[in-house]
């Protein structure tokens, strides 16, 4: 009796598995990254785009009453808005204007802190300046929950 021969077959040795792996694992954790900081960058954008309407429309909604210096925005947006007074928002200064208000409002469960400041530029002109702070994802800003970006608009009324 004759016995069979074995021809070689053709097969990966470990090596080659083991390095294909590695390759393999590579692009799965590039494009866990990727996409992670797309989603991050994706939030960002929608929370900054939110703090620049919530800016125009306060700035907008004063101007709406000639800037008037006893405007307030909780009476006028609270039907839209979950807006309170915040006397204890940490937003920045605004050297020569005079302080209306700072306020806190919630939208898509973000805080955002709003300050109105006003100067009389010439009789008749006043200066509306809008400032509105948030904190970013995943940024803790200098002290706690103080925030670390600011949105500002000015704009000009007549009364």
């Amino acid at each position: 009796m004759r016995g069979k021969r074995f021809k070689p077959c053709a097969a990966f040795s470990l090596i080659e598995v083991m390095a294909a792996t590695v390759v393999l694992a590579v692009a799965v954790v590039g494009i866990s990254g990727y996409r992670y900081y797309a989603a991050l960058d994706a939030r960002k954008a929608s929370m900054e785009a939110a703090a620049s309407r919530i800016g125009l429309l306060l700035c907008e909604s004063w101007r709406g009453v000639h800037g008037d210096e006893k405007y307030d925005p909780t009476s006028y947006l609270s039907s839209y808005l979950e807006i309170a007074e915040d006397s204890k928002a940490k937003v920045e200064q605004v050297t020569d204007f005079n302080l209306l208000g700072r306020y806190m409002l919630i939208l898509d469960e973000t805080s955002y802190h709003a300050s109105l400041w006003w100067k009389d530029i010439k009789p008749g002109l006043r200066a509306l300046h809008v400032s509105v702070a948030w904190v970013q994802p995943g940024q803790a800003g200098s002290a706690g929950n103080h925030p670390n970006e600011l949105y500002r608009v000015t704009t000009y009324a007549t009364y």
